[in-house]
């Protein structure tokens, strides 16, 4: 989790930033936000103005203040961490939209630091809805992980995947706080084939405080599905906030 600068920058000359600007008051905020970040004053992971700061700083209302700051989040330009307070993002991740890689490497390759937090490692009967997803008899186990994967102390991902226990027998034995579920399957029964649907969703409450993200904000759902050979290998739910990711893919015709 980002640590709170000691102090905030000087802010008696935030209000003098707004200028005489004819735009909507919560758009003059936002234009104010803005030049902080793009001068460098307010970098990646610094703590913004709390609202009731704010509200004293400028003299605006907390709805004007709640608004520049939610539309900023949504843009991705903010990270609204509950509990915690307002920080400037990092640039969007991204992940490529037609193949499936390790989301370790992937932030590795930003140079930046991944950590993983284990909510759940079980064995579970296969539903009807998983049974169909791993082409397997109704009530046939599959093991259940439900991960919640960190850039830089910020939860990006949650990843909630079920796996076919016959290809991977050993699978809850396994440390994947120290090799993702990825990588580890990806040794005992390698990737071929994969399947991609991508919805915008809402989260649940539940997954907006594993992600510490407020209610009510757009996420992207990923459902994947894995093959190895001609067998089904894992069904999956991934969860990314969508002010903190972005999917981007190339083809050719």
């Amino acid at each position: 989790m980002p640590t709170p600068p000691a102090t905030l920058p000087p802010n008696a000359n935030l209000s003098a930033n707004l200028g005489d600007s004819p735009a909507p008051l919560y758009a003059r905020v936002k234009q104010m936000i803005t030049q902080q970040i793009d001068s460098g004053n307010w970098p990646p992971h610094y703590r913004v103005p709390s609202e009731s700061e704010l509200v004293s700083q400028l003299g605006f209302s907390r709805m004007t203040i709640n608004r520049a700051l939610r539309e900023m989040t949504a843009d991705g330009l903010l990270v609204r961490m509950q509990g915690v307070g307002t920080f400037v993002a990092e640039p969007k991740s991204q992940s490529a939209l037609f193949e499936v890689h390790n989301i370790a490497d992937e932030i590795a390759s930003r140079g930046h630091r991944h950590t993983c937090k284990v909510i759940t490692l079980e064995e579970e009967a296969a539903g009807s809805e998983r049974a169909l997803a791993l082409d397997m008899r109704e009530g046939q186990k599959v093991f259940h992980s439900l991960i919640v994967h960190f850039e830089n102390d910020i939860p990006v991902q949650i990843e909630d995947r079920f796996v076919n226990a016959l290809v991977a027998p050993d699978y809850l034995k396994q440390d994947f706080t120290l090799q993702t579920p990825y990588a580890y399957l990806n040794q005992v029964a390698p990737l071929t084939e994969g399947e991609h649907v991508v919805e915008a969703i809402l989260a649940e409450a539940s997954e907006c405080k594993l992600l510490q993200i407020e209610k009510g904000e757009p996420c992207l759902l990923i459902r994947r599905r894995t093959w190895s050979g001609r067998q089904p290998v894992t069904a999956a739910r991934l969860i990314h906030p969508g002010s903190r990711h972005r999917l981007e893919g190339r083809f050719h015709k």
